[in-house]
C-alpha cells in the first residue's frame, strides 16, 4: 500500500481530498495530514511517504520549500502540487524541480485518478527493479569491480584460487575448461574444483560463467553492439545458451536488462 500525505492549509480541502476519494481502490493509503508546510515537512520526515500532495502557498513554508527540504535530507518521494489559477505559473515551475504533476483547485477527480495511475505506475516499477537487484546483489552488482566472489578470488590466500582467477580473467572470451586451466597449473581437475568449493563456495563453471556475464554488462552498458555479438564476444558460441545464463545471474534476459538500463 503506497503512503500518502496531503499537506494543505485549508482545512475544506484537506479533509474532502482525505475522506471523498477511494484511495484504497489505487493502492493508496493517507498516513498523514498537515496544515502548513513546517508540520509537512515533520510529518515527510518521519512517515517517509510514498507520495506527498501539497499546496503552493502555505503559513510558515511554501510546498516547494516544504518538498525542497526533504529531498535535500535524503527522503525520495513523489509529489503533486495543488494551485489555483492565480499560481498556475509558479505550479509549473515547480514541475522544473521535479514534482511529479500539479492539480487544479477544485481537485477534479479525474484528473486526480490519471495523475496517481501515473504515479503508482513508477512506483510499483521502482519497486520491481529493487526486488532484482536484491534477490541478485551476491552475484551481480553495478559497478564492474564490485561482485563479491570476484574480489574474494582475486584477494585469496590460496596461489590456486588466485590462478584459477588470472586464467579466467585472460582467457574467458575463448574455449575455456577445467582441464585446461588444470594442464596449465599442473594439477588435478578435481583438486581445482575442492579448491574452489571450500574457498569460495562454486564451482568452476560458476566462476567462469559468471566473469563472463560480468563483461556482457560491461559491453551492454558501454557498447552498441548486438547482443549475439556480445555473446560470441564473452566465449559463448550458443547465442541461446548465453541468454540461459544471463538470465539465471541477473533475473534479466540480456534484451531486458538493456531496456531497464536505457530507462534509468
Amino acid at each position: 500500500m503506497h503512503k500518502i500525505i496531503i499537506v494543505e492549509d485549508e482545512e475544506i480541502i484537506r479533509n474532502g481530498l482525505a475522506i471523498s476519494f477511494d484511495w484504497m481502490d489505487y493502492g493508496c493509503n493517507i498516513v498523514g495530514l498537515a496544515k502548513d508546510g513546517k508540520e509537512g515537512l515533520d510529518m515527510i520526515m518521519e512517515l517517509e511517504p510514498d507520495i506527498v500532495i501539497s499546496d503552493i502557498k502555505m503559513p510558515k513554508m511554501t510546498g516547494i520549500e516544504m518538498i525542497q527540504n526533504a529531498k535535500k535530507q535524503g527522503k525520495d518521494f513523489f509529489s503533486i502540487i495543488l494551485t489555483s489559477y492565480a499560481e498556475f505559473g509558479y505550479a509549473k515551475s515547480a514541475i522544473e524541480f521535479g514534482a511529479s504533476g500539479y492539480l487544479l483547485k477544485p481537485v477534479d477527480e479525474d484528473e486526480l485518478v490519471e495523475l496517481l495511475k501515473s504515479i503508482t505506475d513508477k512506483i510499483n516499477k521502482k519497486n520491481r527493479q529493487k526486488k532484482i537487484e536484491e534477490s541478485v546483489k551476491d552475484k551481480i552488482i553495478e559497478k564492474e569491480d564490485d561482485w563479491k566472489i570476484f574480489l574474494k578470488a582475486g584477494e585469496s590466500s590460496d596461489s590456486i584460487i588466485r590462478s584459477v582467477y588470472e586464467i579466467i580473467q585472460n582467457k574467458y572470451s575463448e574455449r575455456l575448461g577445467i582441464n585446461d586451466i588444470a594442464e596449465e597449473l599442473k594439477v588435478s581437475n578435481s583438486y581445482i574444483s575442492r579448491k574452489l568449493k571450500t574457498k569460495l563456495s562454486t564451482s568452476f563453471v560458476d566462476l567462469l560463467s559468471q566473469y563472463r556475464i560480468k563483461k556482457a554488462i560491461s559491453y551492454l552498458e558501454k557498447t552498441d553492439l548486438m547482443i549475439y555479438e556480445i555473446s560470441c564476444k564473452v566465449g559463448f558460441s550458443d547465442y541461446k545458451y548465453f541468454c540461459t545464463v544471463f538470465k539465471k545471474y541477473t533475473s534479466l534476459s540480456p534484451s531486458e536488462y538493456q531496456k531497464n538500463r536505457a530507462k534509468r
